[in-house]
């Protein structure tokens, strides 16, 4: 079990962050929030697919003008993101949004900033402050400037975490100032290596909630690498409240994959089936590539239990690996094997494989709603000696003794 470290807790709505409550996911809508229409429904497809916080930029009066009707629809807890334009994070707060992302850094002037702080802590709103490595180098100072870029040039990784925990602890100095304490902290790089030197650096100083996240992590298909890379070594030693997976996609894929993440580390408990499949290699004898896909999207649109389910195609990983499976197939020869808990149900030939497959996880999706079956509570044994039906259809009797998951011989 991973051990959370313990931070300060705020509310986003009727959403708990920090103190032990369960890790968020957030994403971030990117639609012009005043198309108010576009943004709720994206906001109900992120909610769906399972986040639980959502983040819609206000840049101008007309995007606040139209948090309102946007908070009306929508089924999650909304943050405005606010950069430069103050009256733009009043604005949001007189709206009834649920949390603002702020950097004080792009408001010149503080009683500004102090003017959103007051707005916030009368709504009882937390306030989200994060730094990104484009930022926290100098900018109007030239003498600091040339001062921090020749330290950089001689230790850049430990010189830039070092500037990123300092730009945050000056910005808490006003938040301090303010007796304002319902803050989240972030600091994003592209780089995932420096994320994680970041967060711990941050964690060890301050006992405000985190929310992790890379910045500018790229399309799916290596963003994805990028950001678990980061995210997953951070959760793993007990850092971080909040998560967002950022690509340049639908982001809807950033909360399948950050529900997927959490999944893995057992930091979220699965609603949704889990589907496993063994690797490709040359002694697959089916199209089991195609079978896992089809398979997943099926089970995405029908069931909605965490069923287990094992897709193997061959006989060497397949028995061993479907065990603990609550239904499974493994195959061979054009032919496949399902399991249901254990229980051997039937051989199918290849092309009847997804069908049969599916119906024995809606079958037992249906006894597990009427209370007559349990996900997970059988010991499933798997261990006949030749996987692969006779002429007639039947198996071959395994020879000697097997084990069921508990290494018990039966």
């Amino acid at each position: 079990m991973i051990h959370r470290e313990r931070t300060r807790r705020v509310m986003v709505g009727d959403v708990a962050v920090g103190g032990g409550a369960p890790v968020a996911v957030q994403s971030m809508t990117s639609t012009y929030t005043h198309d108010v229409d576009a943004t709720v429904a994206q906001i109900r497809k992120l909610a769906a697919a399972g986040c639980d916080l959502v983040r819609v930029t206000v840049p101008d009066k007309r995007d606040t003008e139209a948090l309102p009707a946007i908070l009306d629809q929508s089924p999650v807890p909304i943050i405005a993101d606010v950069h430069y334009h103050f009256q733009r994070a009043l604005e949001a707060v007189e709206a009834g949004v649920h949390k603002i992302r702020l950097n004080p850094g792009n408001i010149g002037d503080r009683q500004q900033v102090d003017r959103v702080i007051a707005a916030c802590r009368e709504r009882g709103l937390p306030i989200r402050v994060g730094v990104n490595e484009g930022s926290v180098v100098e900018r109007i100072d030239k003498q600091r400037r040339a001062e921090q870029k020749a330290a950089l040039a001689v230790n850049p990784q430990q010189e830039l975490v070092r500037l990123m925990v300092e730009k945050l602890a000056d910005y808490l100095h006003i938040f301090e100032e303010n007796n304002f304490h319902d803050v989240v902290l972030s600091a994003k790089s592209i780089d995932a290596t420096i994320v994680i030197e970041a967060y711990r650096a941050i964690a060890e100083r301050f006992d405000l909630p985190l929310h992790l996240g890379l910045t500018h992590a790229g399309p799916p298909e290596t963003g994805r690498i990028r950001s678990i890379a980061a995210l997953g070594t951070l959760l793993a030693e007990g850092i971080g409240d909040t998560i967002r997976i950022s690509y340049a996609a639908d982001p809807v894929h950033e909360v399948e994959d950050a529900k997927e993440l959490l999944h893995s580390l057992k930091l979220r408990e699965r609603t949704e089936p889990e589907l496993i499949a063994c690797p490709t290699c040359g002694r697959i004898e089916v199209d089991l590539i195609r079978l896992v896909a089809d398979v997943r999207q099926k089970l995405a649109d029908e069931v909605k239990l965490p069923i287990k389910v094992a897709v193997m195609g061959c006989v060497v990983n397949g028995p061993g690996e479907c065990e603990g499976a609550d239904v499974a197939i493994f195959a061979g020869r054009g032919k496949g094997i399902i399991y249901v808990q254990g229980v051997q149900k039937q051989t199918v030939s290849e092309d009847r494989m997804l069908e049969a497959l599916l119906q024995e996880c809606r079958e037992l999706a249906g006894r597990v709603e009427r209370g007559e079956a349990k996900l997970g509570a059988t010991d499933v044994a798997i261990a006949p000696s030749n996987p692969l039906p006779r002429a007639d259809g039947s198996l071959p009797v395994p020879a000697g003794p097997k084990s069921n998951l508990h290494g018990r011989q039966t």
